[in-house]
């Protein structure tokens, strides 16, 4: 597999890496001006597909593909589909800043939105296509993605970023592992733990941004100056983030992780409390983040509860970790960086506000409804899966227009 991983990689690194942004055809077209414009696009729209599909495969009207089990292909499709699609934008427009130097626009970026839509479709339609095939459409993303990411951050030196490359690199062997059980290479169990470890990164990955931004955020946002960041607090909530991570690679399920993860809530709480989070109710765009925050903390502490025999507590951690902590952060930096990368202030309009609500609203339905009302489960999934439309459609109407139009300053971007 991996010789015929290699040719069609390294074309697709070769063509998004040495493409001029000036020399692109694409690049008049507002859609591929900044990288946050088709990857939130389609990230929204991938949301609204995949989670109706997945509460009707749980229903029994529609069959699951036989590439990976049920529960393995819900998961890699909301890493590697939704969340994927989400770091993908984030990072192409923020690189762009930390280095100021261009990642893709034009043709290359949308070369690079393409060759993440050709591994849904393949994703969709193993049942199908050749098993290698499937593999080899997948996994072309993310390897193309280091490269465009990677070469403006080594170009500028920009040392204190290249950890982002490595969670990438982690996350392709992560994918890579899914793939290798579907293939038959590895034993039955890779793909749940890989998985699992996938999470990890996007935690990982939520614990470094979100700690570098959301202070200043609330800070720029409510006017209050005693909001700071604590360097020893973030570098032991990183710290526990790896350890974690570590853990779930060698030895998922342990005593020792549900420990750590214990841990790792109590310091990333413990980080959050100079963040002025009661400071910012009247600030949508900052509370949703704030939310989301909480909601990784209680689901790191859920997992330590569920590691020390918390019955049914392994579900509801990771929902809290997946629905809660990633779905509001993810809407929440999509919405944020669209306005203030098109120009326009940083401020929504109410029906954003009412989307932030759902994803919380979505998030409180899949964790406690369970635990409080275990006998409601199929309508707290429908409950959940609703919400969720509501937000990412609401997101859809609203910010379509934001991301297919040129600024509104006219500037380039």
């Amino acid at each position: 597999m991996a010789e015929a991983l290699r040719p069609a990689l390294s074309s697709s690194a070769l063509l998004l890496s040495r493409a001029s942004p000036k020399a692109t055809s694409g690049a008049s077209l507002a859609i591929a001006s900044k990288g946050f414009r088709p990857f939130f696009l389609l990230a929204a729209l991938f949301a609204l597909a995949i989670v109706p599909i997945w509460l009707l495969i749980l229903h029994g009207a529609v069959r699951a593909t036989p590439y990976l089990d049920a529960v393995s292909w819900h998961a890699h499709e909301m890493i590697f589909g939704f969340v994927v699609a989400v770091v993908a934008g984030f990072l192409l427009t923020a690189v762009g800043n930390w280095t100021q130097r261009e990642t893709a626009v034009g043709t290359p970026l949308l070369a690079l939105a393409a060759l993440w839509l050709v591994g849904r479709l393949a994703m969709g339609l193993s049942a199908v296509l050749p098993a290698s095939l499937v593999a080899l459409a997948d996994l072309a993303f993310l390897p193309a993605l280091i490269v465009v990411l990677g070469r403006p951050l080594v170009d500028a030196k920009n040392r204190r970023n290249f950890v982002i490359l490595g969670i990438l690199l982690l996350f392709f062997l992560a994918n890579v592992s899914m793939h290798l059980e579907a293939l038959g290479v590895l034993g039955a169990g890779s793909a749940r733990r890989a998985s699992l470890v996938s999470v990890d990164l996007v935690l990982l990955l939520i614990t470094i941004i979100v700690g570098r931004v959301l202070p200043m955020f609330t800070r720029n946002a409510t006017g209050v100056t005693s909001i700071r960041s604590v360097p020893l607090l973030d570098a032991l909530a990183i710290g526990a983030m790896v350890g974690v991570t570590l853990l779930d690679v060698v030895a998922p399920a342990s005593q020792v992780g549900a420990l750590l993860s214990g841990v790792a809530g109590i310091l990333a709480g413990g980080r959050a409390a100079h963040w002025g989070a009661r400071h910012s109710f009247k600030q949508p765009l900052v509370w949703i983040l704030h939310t989301g925050y909480a909601w990784l903390v209680l689901g790191l502490v859920f997992r330590a509860v569920a590691g020390l025999g918390g019955v049914g507590f392994a579900s509801l951690a990771t929902h809290a970790l997946t629905v809660g902590a990633i779905g509001s952060l993810t809407l929440g930096m999509m919405a944020r960086v669209a306005l203030g990368h098109t120009g326009r202030m940083l401020v929504v309009p109410p029906a954003i506000a009412m989307a932030f609500v759902a994803i919380n609203l979505a998030a409180v339905a899949r964790v406690f409804v369970p635990l409080f009302a275990p006998g409601w489960y199929f309508a707290e999934l429908v409950a959940t899966a609703t919400l969720w439309v509501i937000a990412f459609a609401t997101f859809l109407v609203v910010y379509a227009p934001i991301l297919s139009l040129p600024r509104i300053d006219g500037r380039p971007g």
